[in-house]
């Protein structure tokens, strides 16, 4: 079973429409596809990617309007008020970067490390491995695609086959697009995956693309599988030409 570093079973991060910043609505989509329906193969895999891509885009979409605006904020940092101040803080908070000094270069580095976009082959690639492409108990019953853990007693789904000694349950999230937003959040919140914000940090200051493939070595600690499972994670992006949707 692969772990997700997160701490509770709802999305972490609703979304900055309730900090004054940018109010998200989500495109009105069907329901989701009962990917079971689809032959395995070609067939569902195209299911797959055509619901979740949308998906992952719009988000990505919402970070970059978040990151422009922290942008024109550091750029006239002098004059930020106490509201604007007040907004500030609280993204921060939210990316866990606490405290947060309006005045110091290097937290607003951190925070624009923090807030940015993944690159939709990653995500596609995590979401069709975590949940089998779609048609595992957890995606199916609790919106789960990308195998994310909570820790908290009934925050979730109890997995079949579970150690004794361990407590955790899969998270259970109100739809596929939470499960997107709460996965997003994490890359770009948790310590867990530093090292991927770094690669990512890295990409753009050489000018370089930031594509999946780029940062699949910033995910060891994603799963108790480490290494093998960057290298199973490299492997479907390649296999399955998932870079070509790397084109935000």
């Amino acid at each position: 079973m692969t772990t997700f570093k997160t701490t509770c079973g709802k999305t972490l991060f609703a979304g900055l429409g309730v900090l004054g910043i940018a109010v998200i609505v989500w495109l009105v989509r069907p329901d989701t596809p009962d990917f079971k329906a689809f032959k395995a193969g070609a067939d569902r895999k195209q299911a797959f990617y055509s619901y979740f891509l949308p998906v992952i885009q719009q988000r990505n979409q919402a970070i970059r309007e978040t990151r422009r605006q922290i942008r024109e904020w550091q750029r006239d940092k002098d004059s930020i008020g106490w509201w604007d101040a007040w907004r500030i803080r609280a993204i921060a908070e939210a990316y866990r970067i606490e405290p947060f000094d309006t005045g110091s270069d290097a937290d607003w580095d951190t925070l624009l490390r923090r807030v940015d976009t993944v690159p939709p082959s990653l995500a596609l690639a995590q979401a069709a491995k975590e949940s089998a492409w779609g048609i595992s108990r957890f995606a199916r019953q609790g919106n789960n695609y990308f195998g994310q853990w909570c820790f908290e007693k009934r925050c979730g789904m109890v997995p079949h086959r579970r150690d004794a000694e361990k407590s955790h349950e899969l998270a259970v999230f109100d739809s596929p697009e939470d499960s997107v937003e709460s996965y997003i959040h994490n890359l770009n919140s948790h310590d867990a995956y530093e090292p991927l914000r770094n690669i990512r940090a890295q990409l753009k200051a050489a000018q370089q693309p930031v594509i999946g493939i780029r940062l699949v070595d910033g995910l060891g600690e994603y799963s108790e599988k480490g290494s093998e499972y960057v290298e199973e994670l490299r492997s479907m992006i390649r296999d399955n030409d998932l870079t070509s949707y790397d084109t935000e």
